[in-house]
């Protein structure tokens, strides 16, 4: 419910880079804060959102999606469906090499494609339609499916972690239960592992050899990825205040999911850019463990419902202001048919202490307790899921 914003100092994209740039010789270098420390490096191995992050630096995609959710072509030059849609076969670019030097082959894809298949649940469900994937030449591979796979271009393009990155096929033999330890791609930036100091630094350099593909304009990880920039890097400050003290002295340029409050503080300046970084709304969790008393009848679950205002949640963690939060989201939207078929728009109605009270009694609660937890490591709101027990 909670809309991720992203910090950008004016010094960012708009004036830090062209002075840099206006310096004979100068290196342009982005310094950028990001929401989290990034601790595992193998974007295939875990479902970390940095991690998948730092994988899209370095790593290309098949197919990228778009703003409007659409795949589109990336590694690929295109794909053609035949038998109904039971096989399809993707045919590289002429063009894309890792940073070794080496072209990025056929081979490479379907081996990075069955490692991701065994870790990300749309590949799961891919492969579990799948008849084989198979080397067709150097640049075309071929998926022969036992039934028609209609969002199968989506998942060679998602953005869910772990995306399907492709990696060299030495590497992507790997075990995918094991950690990839030497970050290869063929993505715009190379990873300085040198320089790499978890819970400090990472960092990575212009790919000078990089190609991207020909077809439309950026948009979210779709169309051309051109690096007007010749090193990122990734300073890891946990610390809200500290990062917004060097973003405002000009140290950093970009801070990535900043708190509310700092956000307050950040808007006054005139040298600073706060931007949406997610036109979709962050919403937060609130899940019962209905394994277990007292939770585990349905009536005692739903009888909490009068007694919850998502308006209150929602300004508690991000103020006042409607900009930054909306209510009436959930499962069963109310006031829709869905939540009147599921019997729960009596309860989904103006939230009422006495009503919520009046169906615990019901329900035959007594005096159990009733404990609220909050697992994340990361101190901001969109990362914030609740689990009652």
């Amino acid at each position: 419910m909670r809309r991720r914003d992203l910090m950008v100092g004016a010094a960012a994209a708009a004036a830090t880079l062209p002075r840099v740039a206006a310096g004979q010789g100068a290196r342009r270098v982005l310094k950028f804060v990001p929401h989290a420390n990034l601790t595992s490096l193998d974007p295939i191995w875990t479902t970390a959102t940095i991690t998948r992050n730092h994988g899209y630096m370095i790593f290309d995609a098949l197919y990228g999606t778009d703003a409007e959710f659409q795949p589109r072509p990336q590694m690929a030059e295109g794909t053609l469906f035949e038998d109904g849609g039971l096989t399809a076969t993707v045919t590289l670019r002429d063009g894309p090499r890792f940073h070794d030097g080496e072209k990025v082959l056929a081979r490479d894809c379907v081996a990075s494609l069955r490692r991701w298949m065994k870790r990300s649940p749309m590949g799961q469900k891919l492969e579990a339609t799948m008849d084989a994937l198979e080397v067709v030449d150097d640049r075309r591979l071929r998926f022969r499916l036992k039934k028609p796979f209609p969002r199968l271009l989506n998942a060679l393009g998602s953005v869910a972690s772990p995306a399907p990155i492709i990696m060299p096929e030495r590497l992507a033999l790997t075990d995918p239960f094991q950690q990839v330890r030497e970050m290869i791609g063929s993505g715009p930036f190379r990873f300085v592992a040198a320089d790499y100091n978890s819970g400090s630094l990472s960092a990575y350099e212009k790919f000078d050899r990089y190609s991207p593909t020909p077809e439309g304009r950026p948009s979210l990880t779709a169309g051309p990825k051109i690096p007007h920039i010749d090193r990122v890097e990734w300073h890891v400050i946990t610390d809200h205040a500290t990062a917004a003290a060097a973003l405002q002295r000009g140290e950093m340029d970009w801070y990535e999911n900043v708190p509310v409050e700092i956000q307050q503080l950040l808007r006054r300046s005139r040298d600073i850019t706060v931007e949406r970084l997610d036109p979709l709304p962050s919403t937060g969790v609130l899940r019962f463990n209905f394994l277990h008393p007292i939770f585990n009848d349905k009536r005692m679950r739903q009888a909490l419902l009068p007694a919850i205002s998502q308006a209150d949640f929602m300004q508690s963690i991000v103020g006042t202001d409607p900009d930054l939060w909306r209510a009436g989201a959930g499962m069963f939207t109310p006031g829709t048919p869905l939540a009147n078929d599921a019997g729960l728009a009596p309860l989904l109605g103006p939230r009422s202490l006495d009503r919520a009270k009046e169906l615990l009694k019901a329900a035959g609660y007594t005096d159990q307790p009733v404990r609220v937890l909050v697992p994340t490591d990361i101190l901001a709101p969109s990362a914030i899921s609740q689990v009652c027990a």
